[in-house]
């Protein structure tokens, strides 16, 4: 299961006594879920205005760094392509697997300075992870371009006869090149009905002017024939009317080497752009999920932090808690949280109430379910589950 729950209770006499009796009643005995203390640095606290300010806004950039983080993995994905079943063991954060991460999750003061305030702290996330979400941007939209135009190539390559590229089809002796007077059409011939034998039959009549027993049959797919005839360029326009009243239909080409392999080489070119991408570009997003989900659990901490000041008040004093529930277990467990914590509110009843009968500064900010301790959710299952 790659749900956890993120919880604040306050202190009893210590925290470390909140975290006991949690544990005993959750997890030793019941066995209902696998508890983490969540280490919480000490933050600088504010106002109560700037807090509830901040809650609000908190909710949103939980939302933003979410969705971007997991962007970043659903981009690496299809960047991945066949290889993708090994998208799980590249998403990490901090060389960790996600599990590990969070559930021995260490604040980063390098990056979140203590010294800093709340909003601050806020305000640095939200540029970094900006900054990756406009880069994704740049970069994504460089590297589709480019599998799009060899997608474009290559495809036409492939497939019918009457839309795909022929200059790997045809060979020199082919064509009358450098006359004044002749020149060879390829002509697409359906194979339908007795059309290759009409071809046969009476492509030398179509019009005036056509060299007869010119006609090669080059190749076939299912459906049609690619045919060659040479002719006088006078009767080119009216050779190209009566063949697609017909139901023949003359392909524009012009045999040119040098174009011919300038057409190859781009393919090769683009094959060859693509590979040198590909592994500076695995190895960004890889990086930059890594700091996006570090990011994200951060706001989460901050989350916490705020919601557990404005609802247990001042001095600073609760336990963080990861808890891991056992997925049979999420209702009993429930059970057991609101039974152990509803003295924390009154008015939230038996089974959580709701936040709107309840006057709590900050309480609910950003929060679609109600519990008389500090919840939120977090799901570290970046691949299949969407935002």
């Amino acid at each position: 299961m790659t749900e956890y729950w993120l919880i604040s209770a306050p202190g009893d006499k210590t925290c470390q006594q909140t975290w006991e009796t949690m544990n005993n009643v959750t997890s030793k005995q019941n066995n209902l879920c696998e508890n983490f203390k969540f280490h919480i640095p000490d933050l600088k606290v504010g106002t109560l205005d700037q807090l509830v300010g901040l809650s609000d806004d908190l909710g949103k950039l939980d939302g933003y760094v979410e969705q971007t983080t997991r962007k970043i993995a659903a981009y690496l994905g299809d960047v991945l392509e066949d290889q993708r079943d090994k998208l799980y063991e590249n998403l990490q954060a901090n060389n960790n697997d996600l599990a590990l991460y969070i559930t021995r999750f260490q604040w980063d003061l390098a990056k979140y300075p203590t010294k800093q305030s709340l909003r601050n702290i806020a305000d640095i996330i939200s540029k970094q992870v900006g900054q990756i979400d406009a880069d994704l941007k740049t970069k994504s939209a460089a590297y589709n371009n480019l599998k799009g135009n060899l997608q474009n190539l290559e495809k036409k390559q492939t497939g019918s006869l009457l839309t795909r590229n022929l200059a790997d089809l045809v060979k020199k002796e082919h064509f009358i090149l450098d006359s004044e007077y002749l020149t060879t059409l390829l002509v697409i011939v359906p194979k339908y009905v007795a059309n290759m034998g009409d071809w046969n039959a009476h492509y030398e009549k179509i019009t005036d002017m056509i060299v007869p027993r010119s006609s090669q049959t080059i190749t076939q797919d299912a459906d049609y024939a690619l045919c060659t005839v040479t002719l006088f360029k006078k009767v080119v326009d009216e050779f190209k009317l009566h063949a697609r009243e017909r139901k023949f239909v003359v392909r524009e080409f012009v045999y040119n080497e040098e174009e011919l392999a300038a057409g190859k080489n781009e393919i090769t070119k683009l094959v060859t752009d693509k590979k040198k991408q590909f592994g500076p570009l695995v190895r960004w997003l890889k990086v930059n999920f890594s700091e996006c989900f570090c990011a994200w659990v951060h706001v989460k901490a901050l989350r916490v932090f705020v919601e557990s000041v404005l609802r247990y008040g001042l001095p600073v004093n609760f336990q963080a808690i990861l808890i891991h529930p056992n997925k049979k277990s999420t209702k009993r467990l429930r059970d057991v949280l609101q039974q152990l914590y509803s003295h924390l509110d009154g008015s939230a009843g038996s089974s959580g109430g709701n936040a709107d009968n309840v006057d709590i500064p900050g309480l609910g900010f950003g929060q679609s379910e109600y519990f008389p301790y500090v919840y939120y959710k977090l799901n570290i299952d970046m691949v299949e589950t969407k935002v």
